[in-house]
């Protein structure tokens, strides 16, 4: 080992460190490591940008706005729904339906992009089996990314290896669009049954589908307060009294002679037998009774059927990473008056947070309980900032052209897996079309891509020139192959392909596994020429690892997407990851060398 490879080795793992740290956000960790490589001079400044021309990046950078077209039909809920209404009769089959729904989708459609779409429905479905969301919502996320691997354009990882390997090898052909489909079906039969046979088994019931008080357990948190004739807030309103500075107490509703009030709460004068329907915590309950003369009614907690009426409804509402929220504290944003509705409680990565939640700092992923008037909830469905978990309607959106998405979307496919028009040069002309005839807008378009993930791996592709140029690769590549050469020399490479398999699910569980794919397709590309085998079978085993992501929540956006939304706990995707992960390893070192068999090269 050399100094430089040292070196090389040490960025790595310092930014393995950060990823999983999260000392950052990952494209500010990816800048940052950018920056270091650079200043250590391992490559040059045109080098160092060239990940922002890869045609990989910019392939992914239209797919995200062909997906947001797609999405904006509502032509994938519209299908499910309406075949799901076919399979009413058996529960089974209809989960069978709606999982074969998704992955097809993931296939074609961003599987972000496919998860943000289904979380509502999936709630529904749920409702309508009479079942917990966590029993479904694990198994949207784990079968979109399953779906994701049947093709090239299916996830972006694919699309990463594939430029990887093409600029590495430029002799050998690309990897086909459907290619991927002859071990990504045995993926898919193999997660359908386990998520319909063991998965409902091994999942507990995390939430609850009757109540949305219930589920945030906010028996505590929501009372009724009843005003006496000597209150001091009597003739005054509960913004003179500084009601919610002094005792952290949220009035949400005035109940006045069988009238609800819900508007402009902060400046209504409160009469006496005013009843207030309030937030906050037992201990400030107290505090409010003893100095404002309020009756607490403690027999008649407040629930989600007093919350809702005509005009007042109770959702939970995900918070978006793509949102100027995240970040901030409901107090800084002013969540109230900026939407018109309170927050209740917050639930995040199996913890709910129902104290002093104006101070919290938000986070992507979070899921909000939300209380508000109903168009203001329409507001923050529209907003972009928000995916609400509520009742959706399955209908076509009204768009003279909403068939047209469907249309660009698989031509493209089909034109670049018939090798007639390069995927990149479909996209681009699929996505200015889209423009053109106004089926989607300019801004619109900018919004529907994911910059955090765009600048995260244009700034990592550098590095991957690094791990090669460095002769970091080679080295690793030679670490392996001692490992392969302690067994029987007639499985050697079957050994290799099974430890890269194995490294690639380690990384891509702790950290992005769009920076695995990248560290780890010149290892494969390495350890394979130094085999004198054709590096085309290790490198589809990468790709198929850095997307089995299945043991933690923080390796694949999507299992955070649904963290807590389900009310999961790490160890849910542990207990119900770790047998797939370990079933599909097995399966890829057996089946992937018979669909892509071993071949020798001239070294």
């Amino acid at each position: 080992m050399t100094l430089e490879i040292a070196i090389v080795l040490g960025v790595i793992t310092l930014m393995f460190i950060l990823f999983v740290g999260e000392l950052f956000p990952l494209d500010v960790t990816a800048l940052s490591i950018l920056a270091v490589v650079l200043v250590l001079g391992y490559i040059s400044p045109e080098e160092a940008i060239s990940g922002f021309a890869n045609p990989a990046v910019i392939t992914i950078a239209l797919l995200f706005v062909l997906s947001h077209a797609l999405q904006k039909s509502g032509i994938l809920e519209y299908m499910v729904i309406r075949l799901n209404k076919l399979t009413e009769r058996s529960r089974f089959l209809g989960l069978f339906v709606f999982l074969i729904s998704v992955a097809l989708a993931s296939a074609f459609v961003n599987n972000t992009a496919i998860v943000a779409i289904f979380i509502p429905l999936t709630i529904r479905l749920a409702q309508k089996y009479n079942l917990s969301p966590s029993k479904l919502l694990m198994p949207l996320s784990y079968i979109a990314i399953i779906g994701g691997t049947l093709t090239l354009v299916g996830t972006s990882t694919n699309l990463l290896v594939n430029s990887i390997y093409v600029n590495t090898i430029p002799s050998s052909p690309p990897l086909g669009m459907f290619e991927f489909a002859k071990f990504g079906l045995v993926m898919l039969v193999i997660g359908v049954a386990y998520l319909l046979i063991a998965v409902p088994f091994l999942i507990p019931s995390r939430t609850v589908t009757s109540s949305l008080t219930k589920s945030y357990h906010m028996g505590g948190y929501l009372t009724e307060l009843k005003v006496s004739e000597e209150s001091p807030l009597v003739g005054r309103t509960c913004k003179e009294r500084a009601v919610n500075k002094n005792y952290d107490i949220t009035v949400l509703d005035i109940l006045r002679d069988g009238k609800l009030i819900s508007k402009n709460i902060r400046d209504t004068i409160i009469y006496p037998e005013d009843i207030l329907f309030v937030r906050g915590s037992l201990e400030n309950f107290l505090r409010m009774k003893e100095v404002e003369k309020v009756t607490m009614l403690t027999d008649e907690k407040l629930t989600q059927d007093e919350l809702i009426h005509d005009d007042n409804t109770l959702v939970e509402c995900l918070i978006t990473n793509r949102t100027d929220l995240v970040g901030k504290s409901l107090m800084e944003i002013n969540f109230r008056r900026r939407f018109g509705s309170f927050i209740l409680a917050i639930r995040r990565e199996g913890e709910i947070l129902r104290k002093k939640i104006a101070h919290v700092v938000l986070q992507a992923f979070d899921t909000l309980l939300i209380y508000g008037p109903i168009e203001k909830i329409k507001e923050l469905s529209d907003s972009g900032d928000f995916i609400v978990l509520g009742e959706i309607e399955a209908t076509l959106q009204k768009h003279k052209y909403w068939w047209v998405s469907v249309a660009v979307i698989l031509g493209t496919v089909i034109l670049a897996a018939l090798g007639i028009v390069p995927i990149l040069k479909g996209a681009l002309i699929g996505a200015i079309f889209l423009l053109v005839i106004r089926v989607i807008t300019a801004n619109e378009a900018y919004q529907s891509i994911n910059w955090q993930v765009i600048v995260l791996i244009a700034a990592l592709i550098p590095l991957g020139i690094v791990i090669q140029k460095s002769g970091t690769a080679f080295w690793i590549g030679t670490v392996l192959n001692d490992i392969a050469n302690a067994f029987n020399p007639l499985i050697r490479p079957t050994i290799m392909l099974s430890l890269i398999y194995l490294v690639t699910i380690i990384l891509t569980e702790t950290t992005s596994n769009a920076a695995t794919a990248i560290i780890m397709t010149p290892i494969a590309i390495s350890a394979a020429q130094q085999m004198g085998l054709d590096p085309r079978t290790f490198v589809f085993a990468v790709c198929f690892a850095a997307s089995a992501s299945f043991i933690t929540p923080i390796g694949y956006q999507t299992n955070l997407m649904v963290y807590s939304p389900g009310g999961y706990k790490f160890t849910d995707y542990v207990r119900v990851g770790l047998p797939l992960a370990i079933v599909l390893w097995c399966m890829a070192t057996w089946l992937i060398p018979i669909l892509w068999p071993f071949a020798s090269i001239n070294v």
